[in-house]
């Protein structure tokens, strides 16, 4: 990692610390392993097992990829065959061979035959990584999923991505999300890499212009989640189901710590690119920091950061999700990395304390998926352990250097390749 110089004493520079994210690191792999089916990955348990009715689904067989491929790239051994079982599901059995993109499960089982842009942001983001790891089939792959964005995913008149088609892409949901904008902004950050084509950066600063610099911003640095087809805010959205797994209703502050980092990633993507790069960038990741802390930290007497919000700021589902730790302790650190102020250490040492205590299951593996109010552990929202993901992003990026993104920084740092 590159080493910073505030006037303090960082963990970033420590390193104990540093050797302590590679061991947790280690550990989320090794149980994540056990999640292989054949048909791509399904979702463990609490004790790190298949359920009899476990099923091969897009979102965690691209999760487990794109995560297997970043171990890969470290040069630790034993993920190479995980990286191409994950390809050849995504080619396979969890690909529309008839009208092209993916379903949400191999062969639809579950009847959804619908194309939704959040699964495949991720497997535009899995190919990457895979590409960068240097695996058989992962470029075609790769193109298959940029065709499938460029045709029907990405909008130019609106300059961000539509949300869900039909299988034979006649229909579209008069929706947009904020989410699937999301994670399609971190997977045009590694496209930008993998392919040296900065149309990516560019698509990915007009999401977020329109996502953060102008909606969160109008809503104090909360993030609107739910939009109609032309981009006004559904601030009723879903609530008579305020905890759904991916469209809940209100603001989720999680999300508010995953784009200030970013935010902090596109800003010097585009400047190591040698592109205009607009000063909000940084002053809106750092608000949204604030006020996603300021509102979701130990708002009702106990710590933590709450799963979602009303439209006062007021918590709505007071869980505890794990990716949200996750998400505001690698926020913490990319804005250490990038300010050297020393509130950012503080925070950064409080999620992780906070992780520690809770989340991190020292005796069935992994972390805990979620907790309830009282931070015992739960499944109302989330049952077992499905998701390597965010906490294994979030031990990876206090590692690395904000850009590039993480699979081709880790090339950089473990394999030599130039900067």
């Amino acid at each position: 990692m590159d080493l910073f110089q505030p006037g303090f004493s960082s963990w970033l520079n420590a390193p104990a610390h540093q050797q302590w994210l590679a061991a947790e690191g280690l550990r989320l792999l090794d149980f994540a392993k056990a999640a292989k089916l054949p048909e791509g990955f399904g979702n463990l348990d609490e004790r790190g097992r298949l359920p009899a009715n476990a099923q091969a689904e897009t979102m965690n067989t691209a999760r487990m990829t794109h995560s297997f491929a970043m171990a890969h790239i470290q040069g630790l051994p034993g993920f190479a065959e995980l990286i191409d079982h994950g390809i050849a599901a995504l080619r396979g059995p969890l690909r529309d061979a008839l009208h092209g993109g993916w379903f949400a499960v191999a062969e639809h089982r579950d009847d959804n035959t619908g194309k939704n842009a959040y699964l495949h942001a991720f497997v535009a983001l899995a190919a990457s990584s895979a590409v960068v790891a240097k695996r058989p089939g992962a470029q075609a792959l790769l193109d298959d999923a940029i065709d499938i964005i460029d045709t029907y995913f990405w909008s130019e008149e609106e300059g961000a991505m539509r949300e869900f088609f039909n299988r034979d892409w006649r229909e579209e949901e008069a929706y947009r999300g904020a989410n699937s904008n999301m994670h399609a902004t971190e997977a045009f950050l590694a496209l930008a890499d993998v392919t040296e084509d900065s149309r990516w950066l560019v698509r990915a600063q007009r999401i977020v212009e329109r996502v953060i610099h102008g909606h969160a911003a109008a809503n104090g640095y909360m993030v609107i989640e739910h939009f109609d087809r032309d981009w006004q805010p559904l601030r009723e959205y879903n609530h008579d189901n305020p905890a759904d797994g991916f469209r809940p209703y209100g603001t989720t502050p999680g999300h508010g710590f995953e784009w200030a980092r970013l935010l902090l990633h596109l800003e010097a993507a585009r400047v190591q690119a040698g592109m205009l790069t607009p000063g909000w960038l940084a002053t809106d990741a750092q608000k949204l920091f604030e006020n996603n802390c300021r509102n979701g930290w130990n708002v009702d007497g106990l710590p933590g950061i709450v799963y979602t919000l009303d439209w006062g700021n007021k918590a709505v589902v007071r869980h505890r999700l794990h990716w949200t730790h996750a998400e505001a302790s690698a926020a913490a650190s990319a804005l250490l990395k990038r300010t050297g102020d020393e509130q950012y250490e503080t925070w950064y040492r409080l999620f992780w304390e906070f992780c520690e205590e809770n989340f991190i299951d020292r005796c069935d593996g992994s972390w805990h998926h979620e907790l309830n109010p009282q931070n015992v552990p739960s499944a109302d929202i989330w049952a077992g352990k499905p998701d390597l993901y965010h906490a294994w992003q979030a031990v990876l990026v206090p590692r690395l250097p904000l850009s590039p993104s993480m699979a081709t920084a880790l090339a950089h740092l473990f394999q030599g390749t130039p900067v």
